[in-house]
């Protein structure tokens, strides 16, 4: 099945709350996220948000440049249903962020919990990569979160790369300056435990 069909079909078969990667908040990266801000006009960007509710808690906080990017329209469509007139502060963008055209040093904070781990051709990261150097302002910072080397093999049928803090920042490169890197035991709504690594990089 092509990529966009597969995660159309996840979102129209599975209310958000079902799928494995759930959150009602994503407590780990809105703490990054607004330890960075330098204020609430910070330019952010969740690549793969999808239906997260991480849009829901930054609104909450007054952030006013904040964006939401997935390749599945039916997970934004989702999120703009339940933000309702709230969901006209963000910048909504449906595409695959290793095709999708950004603008150039247009975000201040990349967020990504949600798809760098399923790139498992090497080709699909490199253009990744080159997505958030085009992207990212110099001095902005790069927030990614992937299965940790104790992590799952597969997530919603799809395989998976599973990274420890050192490979994953070296998928990277030099440009990109690893500042920290945290664990998290990430309980799924069907009650098991998947082992998630954040690394926290600035792009020089």
């Amino acid at each position: 099945m092509e990529l966009k069909s597969h995660w159309e079909q996840v979102y129209t078969s599975k209310s958000a709350e079902a799928v494995s990667w759930y959150q009602p908040h994503a407590t780990l990266s809105l703490d990054l996220i607004c330890r960075l801000a330098q204020d609430k006009s910070t330019r952010i960007v969740d690549v793969g948000g999808g239906a997260s509710n991480l849009v829901d808690d930054l609104l909450a906080r007054d952030m006013t440049e904040v964006g939401v990017l997935d390749i599945s329209g039916a997970a934004l469509s989702v999120a703009r249903q339940r933000l309702g007139e709230q969901a006209g502060r963000v910048h909504w963008m449906e595409g695959d962020i290793t095709t999708i055209e950004l603008e150039k040093a247009s975000i201040d904070i990349w967020h990504d919990r949600a798809v760098f781990h399923f790139l498992t051709n090497p080709a699909d990261r490199a253009a990744y990569v080159a997505q958030v150097r085009r992207a990212v302002r110099p001095g902005g910072h790069v927030i990614v979160a992937a299965f940790g080397p104790d992590g799952p093999l597969q997530c919603s049928g799809l395989p998976v790369v599973r990274y420890a803090p050192d490979a994953l920042h070296a998928e990277f490169g030099g440009a990109f300056e690893l500042l920290e890197h945290v664990k998290e035991d990430h309980l799924t709504p069907s009650g098991l435990v998947q082992h998630f690594v954040y690394c926290h990089c600035v792009l020089h």
